[in-house]
């Protein structure tokens, strides 16, 4: 007969005090970083504060560098945000959000919050990558969007028992690179919203409800006609009223 083991009651609670206070001290570091002007040590910050991804054996980086890449992606990302804002009070409302990010979304388990992590790293990054290298090569541009694309989708479809998960989210990183290519010759914003991102966003968020709906067999005909629907026509409106000269919008 194996041995009943009994509960063991944490001692105190300051590793979980320590834990959350890291958690809390890492938004406000970057955010007096960016006061300071001190965007580049910003940047390290965010990247050192994965160590523990490279603290196994070098074999289990990728696999580690994939895992934790959503979170990597929203860091830098309000990292960008917070640079190219001259406000204070928005870039403070970007530490707090990373904070929110950092405390409550990304430890968060279940089908429905990690596609949520999935949504928003896409979102931030496609955004921050527009915002920041507009004027960059179309190479560059569509290479990265692939990417931000793949590892989104590849985080996603982790939480479902996705039998095709390699071969889905390689195809959604190249439908994003893409669209990115074809865009990228007469990149339009909307403000600070860049074209390719709109259109993927509104692409990507229809394509995963309903493959969120399906997977939970709660997916009809009429709400899946309807996601169709109003996908559709937000990309003929994006694609209509757009100015397809060679500018800027």
């Amino acid at each position: 007969m194996r041995p009943v083991l009994a509960k063991i009651k944490p001692v105190s609670g300051f590793a979980s005090f320590f834990h959350y206070g890291l958690l809390v001290a890492l938004p406000l570091v970057v955010f007096l970083l960016i006061r300071l002007q001190f965007v580049q040590l910003a940047f390290i910050i965010i990247v050192l504060s994965k160590w523990r991804m490279f603290a196994v054996r070098p074999r289990f980086w990728l696999a580690n560098i994939r895992a934790n890449a959503v979170d990597l992606m929203v860091g830098l990302s309000i990292v960008l945000f917070m640079n190219h804002s001259a406000s204070l009070g928005v870039q403070f409302l970007w530490a707090v959000a990373y904070g929110a990010w950092l405390i409550y979304l990304k430890p968060a388990t279940g089908t429905f919050m990690i596609s949520t992590q999935a949504g928003v790293a896409q979102l931030l990054a496609l955004m921050a990558l527009y915002a920041s290298w507009a004027n960059g090569p179309i190479y560059g541009l569509t290479l990265l969007t692939g990417l931000i694309c793949f590892l989104a989708a590849r985080h996603f479809f982790d939480s479902f028992d996705e039998t095709y998960v390699k071969l889905v989210s390689y195809m959604w990183g190249y439908f994003g690179a893409a669209l990115a290519w074809v865009l990228c010759h007469w990149l339009l914003f909307y403000g600070f919203l860049g074209q390719p991102t709109l259109l993927l966003s509104t692409i990507g968020y229809g394509l995963a409800v309903l493959y969120y709906f399906d997977h939970n067999d709660r997916l009809s005909n009429v709400l899946k006609r309807q996601f169709i629907f109003i996908m559709i026509a937000i990309i003929l409106v994006v694609l209509t009223f757009s100015d397809w000269g060679d500018k800027v919008v």
